[in-house]
């Protein structure tokens, strides 16, 4: 049962009222869910949602979620899949019970399969695809019997088992099941339960000759495990008919079905086929490029699985679809890395500033706290030296009013160090200013300031003597419209061409020395991670999101 706190704490979703209704009924001593993923590709933010419902509910009921790979199509399905999927669940902070295949029920599956025959429930059909597409009538008008329905138990027996033995091509016979073809759920006119298909398993290898479809292995397979709560989204609605149709005649363990509401994510696609033509096209670098709506993307980016789950609780679950907007998975992530990121200075455009009169070849050194909402996280050396680097927009020649960055005869200051005030700027033969000469305020160093001098702004910097060059990789959203795969077109010509830039960043020496996997704030840019692609000597990060969401503003300019 739910605790006291969650109680009190939050609402209950629908699956929540029917899973407390079923334990405090006795129905159930504990729930069984599952997550079935086909390994024919890397999970995405969908799949994430399904991750954190699934397991969620086991968490919070007592029970546990199986991991079972729906491997029941061989010419999709790779091991490499398979291994992507589980480092994804784990770093998303679970750990499944056991670790299933639907393919280790394929022998029990055949039976299942022969129990049907026997009954005169299923028989095998040699028309063809479009035949059987033909056969079933449309939704206003019923379909017709295949001239093959009428076999014997003892025909379709023989004909099924020279099926498994590899007698017949693929697309020549398929076993269909015999319910009613003027059924008015079209799903449940004659499905088809089983195809043949001469291909090599992942795991299987080359025993079988025949696999089941979908609609087959799903709830037999729910039902061997007694799976008790079989979380679908909504378009499997109309096949929850079938899933109760095969388990009531084979006479198994009822597991249930039920459905939610399907959360698509605006300015992404979560098509696996349309995700896989980003990659085989090089429209991105691979499945975890960090502009890829993939739970590996995501990692790789700089997203945290706290963050997810943080964005998956508050998207909560319904019966009625609807979009969410990208920026709440954005300010999730912005949420969580203010409180963890350690923050750096890194100049990514740099303008060279000239500090008069501080003494040329000297070093002082200034402490700068690591995160502000960390005390804990305590404070850094940085060095301060004659000349230092600061963004080119922050200064500014002929300011408009009410500028308060670096200009003639202004005064800002130095985080974490001292109060300066801009002299003189100094251009090349060409009129480009290539350095500003600045005079720093004498006792108006942070924490000890006693100058009377006041500065309406903060600046990040670096020391030019100790900067160290890293490459930037500054990520926004791979596509400029809400929703790429509607409308006409291909849904790779709304591909936001400014979705990555790459630039030379100049950072403080402490950043060489943070540990692999710490997360970043670079202040007054953004949030980013080192990138896989590091190397000592060659340090990469990714932008994992702005400090705040500019990106309306950027796609109207």
């Amino acid at each position: 049962m739910a605790t006291e706190e969650t109680k009190e704490t939050k609402s209950l979703n629908f699956i929540e009222e029917i899973i407390e209704n079923d334990l405090s009924n006795g129905k159930y001593d504990s729930i069984i869910t599952r997550f079935p993923p086909e390994p024919n590709g890397y999970l995405h933010i969908g799949h994430a949602s399904s991750i954190v419902l699934n397991f969620g509910l086991t968490e919070r009921y007592k029970g546990y979620t199986n991991l079972r790979f729906d491997d029941t199509n061989p010419v999709t399905e790779e091991t490499e899949y398979v291994e992507a999927i589980k480092e994804d669940i784990r770093w998303l902070g679970f750990e499944w019970e056991n670790e299933l295949y639907a393919s280790d029920y394929f022998d029990t599956l055949y039976s299942y399969a022969v129990i049907l025959i026997e009954k005169g429930l299923a028989y095998v059909d040699d028309s063809s695809s479009d035949e059987i597409a033909r056969q079933k009538g449309t939704p206003t008008t019923p379909g017709m019997d295949s001239p093959f329905r009428s076999r014997t138990s003892a025909e379709n027996l023989a004909l099924f088992e020279r099926m498994k033995a590899g007698e017949f091509p693929d697309g020549s016979k398929t076993l269909r099941a015999k319910i009613d073809m003027a059924h008015p759920n079209m799903l449940m006119r004659d499905p088809v339960l089983y195809r043949i298909k001469h291909a090599r398993h992942h795991r299987t290898g080359d025993k079988w000759k025949i696999y089941p479809m979908y609609d087959f292995a799903h709830g037999q397979s729910d039902s061997i495990e007694k799976v008790t709560h079989s979380l679908c989204t909504l378009e499997f609605v109309p096949h929850r008919e079938l899933y109760n149709w095969l388990i009531e005649n084979l006479g198994i363990y009822p597991s249930h079905q039920y459905e939610f509401a399907r959360r698509n994510v605006n300015h992404t696609i979560t098509s696996k086929r349309k995700l896989m033509q980003l990659v085989n096209e090089k429209y991105v670098s691979g499945w975890d490029d960090p502009r890829m709506p993939t739970v590996a993307g995501m990692r790789r980016r700089g997203y945290t699985p706290e963050a997810i789950r943080d964005f998956v609780e508050r998207i909560g679950v319904s019966k009625r679809e609807n979009s969410v907007d990208l920026s709440l998975l954005e300010f999730c992530v912005r949420e969580h890395l203010n409180k963890i990121a350690l923050r750096r200075m890194v100049v990514l455009d740099p303008l060279k500033i000239v500090i008069t009169n501080f003494p040329e070849g000297e070093t002082e050194i200034c402490r700068s706290e690591n995160n502000p909402e960390d005390p804990s996280s305590g404070d850094r050396e940085v060095p301060f030296t004659r000349e230092i680097l600061i963004e080119k927009d922050d200064f500014m020649e002929n300011p408009p009013k009410k500028y308060h960055r670096l200009s003639p005869g202004q005064h800002v200051r130095l985080k974490s160090a001292y109060i300066i005030r801009c002299d003189e700027v100094i251009r090349d033969a060409e009129g480009e200013i290539t350095e500003v000469r600045c005079s720093y305020i004498e006792n108006s160093k942070s924490g000890q300031d006693t100058s009377g001098v006041a500065a309406k702004a903060t600046l990040h910097w670096v020391s030019a003597a100790h900067a160290i060059p890293v490459e930037v990789r500054l990520y926004d959203r791979l596509f400029l419209v809400e929703n790429p795969s509607e409308g006409e077109g291909d849904f790779k010509d709304h591909i936001n061409p400014a979705s990555l830039k790459t630039v030379t960043g100049y950072a403080e020496p402490a950043l060489a020395t943070d540990s692999p996997g710490a997360h970043f704030q670079f202040l007054r840019l953004g949030y980013f991670y080192a990138d896989k692609d590091s190397a000592p000597g060659r340090l990469i990060f990714n932008r994992t999101t702005t400090l705040r969401d500019n990106f309306a503003k950027t796609v109207q300019k």
